[in-house]
């Protein structure tokens, strides 16, 4: 049987009750054990809590083994691992070796996890994803590269998400959420992690519908507020007059546009669906190509450093807060595109071979048999959407 202290000590563990413990007038530390699993231990030091076991031993003496933060290990996650701690003792297993390959797993640190996860992920993820897993893990995970894996709370990935929310947004937080809540559940399927300490915390933010349409005075907000001036201005006003992706306007090439043809040519290796797409060029898109400064022999049109532009999120924040345009986000743009070219007389097949959409009468048989591009319906669709554009924006 597993020593216990004083009756009063023994609690039904569980949330409601743990949040409520507190230390006593000069106590460095107490352990409050669990009513339901014997051996288990709610343990308190200063403001740190974790889980512990006592499994019963030989001659009556037995170890106080650390399983975990209670942060990161629920009561329900904490009961599995104590009775299968305790199991393993009652089968004369030494539990001091077992903390051997515990503490092994502890000292992989979060900097390696991030490392191990983008090399796993490197080949399944599409380069866009790939760029934002490691701009995440660069910028908005920096302060957790450091911390040992099992020693992450709750509270740790709480304060990354307000801060990311301060310096990039609450939408960037909400995505940086997302993003480290899959690292660490890849983590417990690889047995690097015991729990994921991401469950639980608040969400920055509410995740944006994805049927957000810009009305026609938030379109005209938009545009006016994002001039030709700068990279972020040319690439919002590219995605109105266009309606392709954010990421592929972004890392738009030189090389890839045409102008005698008045063309933009997508290879394939730069879209979703992996076909080579081509985007007539309106007057007005050309335009704002033309005053876009090149740098050198860069081929890139957007950024400066070794990719395309990736100030989005600072820049989107600036932008809301000149707006204060409700939850919105830049993909909606393209959405937007689609309806107003809809809404002017833009035939749906038209709408969808624009946006290079496999989708509805493109899916299927037909999508595989159907290849033909209607170059002019399409230039015609986007000449008449830039003219609407210019007509409402004035």
């Amino acid at each position: 049987m597993a020593r216990r202290a004083a009756a009063d000590n023994v609690l039904q563990l569980n949330r409601t009750v743990t949040t409520n413990l507190t230390l006593g007038p000069n106590q460095a530390e107490r352990v409050w054990w669990d009513a339901a699993v014997a051996g288990l231990g709610y343990r308190l030091r200063g403001t740190r809590a974790t889980w512990v076991v006592r499994p019963p031993r030989a001659g009556g003496r037995s170890s106080l083994i650390t399983l975990g933060a209670a942060d990161a290990l629920d009561v329900t996650a904490a009961r599995k691992l104590a009775q299968a701690r305790i199991g393993s003792v009652a089968k004369g297993e030494d539990p001091r070796a077992d903390r051997r390959p515990v503490r092994k797993a502890q000292a992989i640190t979060m900097a390696k996890l991030f490392e191990d996860y983008t090399a796993a992920k490197a080949k399944a993820l599409r380069p866009s994803t790939l760029a934002n897993l490691r701009t995440h893990i660069s910028k908005h995970f920096a302060e957790l590269h450091g911390m040992e894996v099992a020693s992450v709370t709750r509270a740790d990935i709480a304060k990354m998400l307000r801060d990311t929310t301060e310096k990039s947004g609450a939408q960037a937080s909400l995505r940086a959420r997302r993003t480290l809540s899959t690292v660490f559940a890849w983590a417990i399927g690889e047995g690097v992690a015991e729990a994921n300490p991401v469950v639980g915390t608040n969400a920055p933010a509410e995740d944006i519908r994805r049927d957000r349409v810009l009305d026609r005075d938030e379109l005209i907000a938009v545009w006016k507020a994002c001039p030709s001036t700068d990279d972020f201005g040319r690439i919002v006003r590219l995605l109105v007059l266009t309606g392709q992706r954010r990421d592929e306007v972004a890392g738009l090439l030189w090389s890839e546009i045409d102008i005698d043809a008045a063309l933009w040519r997508l290879p394939p290796t730069r879209t979703k669906n992996g076909r080579p797409h081509s985007v007539p060029l309106s007057p007005t898109a050309l335009e704002i190509l033309a005053n876009a400064p090149r740098l050198g022999e860069r081929d890139l049109v957007f950024g400066s450093g070794s990719g395309g532009y990736s100030g989005f999120s600072k820049a989107k924040l600036r932008l809301d807060k000149a707006l204060k345009i409700d939850a919105w986000r830049l993909h909606d743009i393209r959405r937007t595109t689609a309806t107003g070219m809809a809404e002017i007389g833009v035939l749906p097949h038209v709408i969808e071979h624009v946006l290079n959409h496999v989708s509805g009468y493109r899916a299927g048989v037909a999508g595989i048999y159907q290849r033909f591009e209607y170059a002019d319906e399409k230039r015609a669709a986007l000449n008449a959407w830039a003219e609407h554009v210019l007509t409402i924006t004035k």
